[in-house]
């Protein structure tokens, strides 16, 4: 829970440019050494009718001949893009451990020094389970639940030991300021489904994660038998652990997750933990208030600690600090951990390359130490420019929308504008880096190791945090490097963010068709907007705080027609019987339905103001843009990662998200003559407008 940062992101399934040419109409086609780049007319389905099924007509060729890499559980356009962008950072990764002239205590330098220390399999084999041993020894040493919560507490800089967490974070009833949040711990599985459902897959998933708990513990030194019942005993901890907590769609509702209260009266709640000792041990110190995410996990933590089951408790100790140190450990051990959480949770065949998976590490830890040398390689200011013009359009195009809503009265349209003009918009890269001095890593030729180095990046990361709290928020940190292919909009700043990488072909062209572009990024664009006035976004203010800023009229219709799209999404069914959870990805559909209007109506400022270029390979630029929009969508997913996906991500698979949207827009019937009896066609009346 610690360096928590509430952030909505796309998650991108598949992200690419790829067209198709059909028939001439009456209006002049530009000539063929004019057509823009990006244009591709190889992947569509032409057998098949855009007013049948829309997703086939543009994807199908691609959907048929495209298989999923073995060491991936899903393959898209967007995929493609992040493998591409990989290879153009680890080209300069590899670049800069050429250079002899680098500064040894640079921020590349480290870099370099993890990334090496990752692939240092030798030493990784050598060692074992040997940095373990010394936590181990602790976990065995303690007698009682007192005793828990000091080493937890003395470990927390370092290494996570589960059962509960403490972070500083911004406040969310105001923005300006850090207070201190207590979550819940460290389960093993991805989601309280997996613990509390009886539907088939989750009963065949907890009985291979007990059998995988078991495996793993082997590794320790226990006995087979040892293993399996402490696995049993891990499985039964962790499933009442997770009973506790609020599901998938409570945990949306920030109001639920937003619980303030004393110190003392966190004492009542949970008196088996000593709060001042322990917020003075991890360096946080006297206070007067703490913020508590699910109060009712913390009541039923202390049923836990007054029961008083030791063994069960070193148990889960034990195997929540291997799983979090498994990748840094042998070559065997990370394995077998990938064997379950890569293969059978999520279906992958084979792991990722050794480089690749050193390359993630560097980035998830040093992003912006390579951030700085993609930008300067990759990100042309031109890029910058064209993509802060087509954004202005699309805040217009969506105020304008703000404006014509026919269910939402004039105080709280004049609220949502307000909020729209105060968004902060980020785009490439941060104006201020940042700060790794303080940060060690040591490379393997002084004696580095990646376990060693992954402690001295927590320690780092924990001082980095505990410092926030009696500072204001900076509101100018990113919580994405440049090279990341994603963007996302964070509640409390009121501001999206889009990172460089996005901004790249194929997704993105600054030379490219404009209608491209707006169905593009232009919609990704609108897509993060939207999320501040999605089911879970709107809760917040101008200024980011948790503020009602409706009326109860306006909110009730909101949520009825909230409501309404969730239903639309909950009757999909990606597999027999896996059904999205409408509910659940409900933020994310609206934020794809306010996306396409928003771009769609900015596309149209656009062409207003620069002259309509007409055809395109036989499309106007309506078509073109809703061409645009379902090729970013296209992916292919295994089963048992489709399987995980509606458990746990909250955005729905991506073939849905290529066409399900369009079929709530006027503008997307007018453009492919969808009628009634049509495959696409859903009527008038059934189709919900929100923004």
């Amino acid at each position: 829970m610690k360096n928590k940062t509430i952030k909505i992101g796309l998650s991108l399934l598949a992200v690419s440019i790829v067209f198709y040419s059909c028939k001439t109409t009456k209006e002049a086609t530009v000539k063929k050494e004019e057509t823009p780049i990006g244009i591709n007319t190889s992947f569509m389905d032409k057998s098949v009718k855009p007013s049948d099924d829309f997703f086939r007509y543009v994807n199908g060729s691609w959907m048929d001949n495209t298989e999923i890499p073995a060491d991936r559980t899903r393959w898209g356009s967007f995929d493609e893009l992040r493998k591409n962008t990989d290879k153009d950072v680890m080209a300069i990764l590899k670049e800069a451990i050429n250079d002899k002239s680098i500064d040894a205590n640079s921020d590349q330098a480290k870099a370099i020094n993890l990334y090496k220390s990752v692939l240092d399999t030798v030493t990784r084999d050598k060692q074992g389970i040997e940095p373990l041993k010394p936590y181990l020894a602790k976990i065995d040493a303690v007698k009682n639940s007192t005793e828990v919560v000091n080493l937890i507490a003395e470990l927390d800089d370092e290494i996570n030991l589960g059962f509960f967490g403490v972070y500083v974070g911004t406040d969310a009833k105001n923005s300006k300021r850090n207070v201190v949040y207590v979550g819940t711990g460290s389960l093993g599985l991805p989601d309280r489904d997996y613990y509390v459902s009886d539907a088939p897959d989750n009963v065949e998933k907890r009985q291979k994660y007990q059998e995988h708990t078991a495996r793993m513990l082997q590794f320790l030194g226990q006995s087979e038998s040892s293993a399996k019942s402490d696995a049993a005993k891990i499985l039964a901890l962790e499933t009442k652990m997770s009973t506790a907590t609020l599901d998938r769609v409570e945990r949306r509702d920030r109001r639920k997750t937003y619980n303030p209260m004393t110190v003392a009266e966190l004492q009542k709640m949970v008196p088996s933990v000593n709060w001042d000792n322990y917020l003075q041990t991890i360096g946080i110190g006297k206070l007067d208030s703490i913020v508590v995410s699910q109060p009712k996990y913390l009541e039923t933590l202390e049923t836990i600690f007054k029961e008083n089951q030791l063994a069960d408790w070193k148990a889960y100790m034990k195997w929540t600090l291997l799983r979090g140190s498994a990748g840094s450990l042998s070559s065997e051990i990370d394995n077998a951990n990938w064997e379950f959480y890569g293969k059978t949770l999520t279906g992958a065949v084979k792991q990722r390359p050794a480089d690749e998976r050193a390359l993630a590490t560097v980035n998830g830890r040093l992003g912006e130490a390579l951030g700085k040398l993609y930008v300067a390689k990759k990100f042309p200011p031109e890029a910058k420019a064209k993509a802060e013009a087509m954004i202005k359009n699309v805040f217009l195009a969506f105020e304008n929308r703000i404006d014509n809503l026919p269910w939402m009265t004039k105080a709280t349209k004049e609220n949502a504008k307000l909020k729209l003009r105060k968004s902060t918009v980020k785009i490439g890269y941060p104006d201020k880096w940042k700060d790794y001095s303080k940060l060690e890593v040591v490379s393997p030729e002084n004696g580095g190791t990646y376990f060693e180095n992954s402690r001295l990046y927590a320690k780092w990361s924990h001082q980095r945090n505990i410092e926030k709290l009696n500072k204001p928020v900076d509101k100018t940190e990113w919580g994405m490097s440049p090279q990341t292919v994603n963007a996302y909009f964070n509640p409390s700043n009121n501001e999206i963010v889009f990172p460089a990488a996005i901004l790249q072909p194929p997704f993105y062209d600054y030379r490219a068709d404009e209608a491209v572009n707006y169905g593009g990024i232009g919609a990704v664009i609108g897509h993060e907007i939207s999320h501040g006035f999605d089911d879970s976004g709107s809760r917040y203010d101008s200024d980011g705080n948790l503020v009602n800023w409706w009326s109860d009229e306006d909110l009730n219709q909101f949520t009825g027609l909230g409501t309404a799209l969730a239903e639309q999404y909950s009757n999909l069914q990606p597999l027999p019987g896996i059904f999205v959870d409408g509910k659940f990805t409900l933020g994310e559909n609206i934020g794809d339905l306010g996306g396409v209007n928003a771009a769609f109506d900015g596309l149209q400022i656009y062409l207003k103001e620069n002259g309509n270029p007409g055809l395109i390979d036989g499309f106007t630029p309506e078509q073109r843009f809703f061409i645009s929009w379902s090729t970013i969508w296209r992916s292919k997913m295994r089963d048992e990662a489709i399987k995980n996906q509606v458990k746990t991500d909250p955005h729905s698979p991506g073939m849905y998200r290529a066409y399900v949207p369009l079929q709530n827009v006027d503008a997307f019937y007018e453009a492919f003559d969808i009628k009634e009896g049509d495959g696409m066609y859903i009527a008038p009346e059934n189709r919900v407008k929100i923004w």
